[in-house]
């Protein structure tokens, strides 16, 4: 059974820096393109960035370009995300998620950051 823990979001003020955690179980990360999405009160859920199965070739929108950076330690079968220069605009709930064939079909339950101005 597929599980993903996301943990490590917060209330921070903007500029500051979130790492974001998912534990990961019941699959090997290293063998699975792994993504972070996000979706604000009232706005539908966006990509953010993801990290490709075996060489983690990594992929970002552009807001978070720069900004954010998705990284994978296989030995801890966790995917992380380190988000620096936080602004208002990137307050949402977090949400990991594993990419089986085309689609992502495995989703965590998520973790809110909030960034105040």
């Amino acid at each position: 059974q597929v599980q993903l823990v996301e943990s490590g979001g917060g209330l921070v003020q903007a500029g500051d820096s979130l790492k974001l955690s998912c534990a990961a179980s019941g699959l090997t990360v290293r063998a699975h393109t792994l993504g972070w999405f996000r979706q604000a009160p009232g706005k539908e859920r966006e990509f953010v960035a993801q990290i490709s199965w075996s060489v983690g070739a990594t992929g970002y929108a552009d807001s978070v370009k720069g900004r954010f950076t998705i990284s994978r330690d296989d030995a801890k079968n966790t995917v992380y995300l380190q988000m620096n220069s936080l602004k208002p605009e990137d307050t949402g709930v977090y949400y990991c998620a594993v990419r089986v064939a085309t689609e992502y079909n495995y989703w965590g339950q998520g973790t809110q950051v909030t960034v105040s101005s």
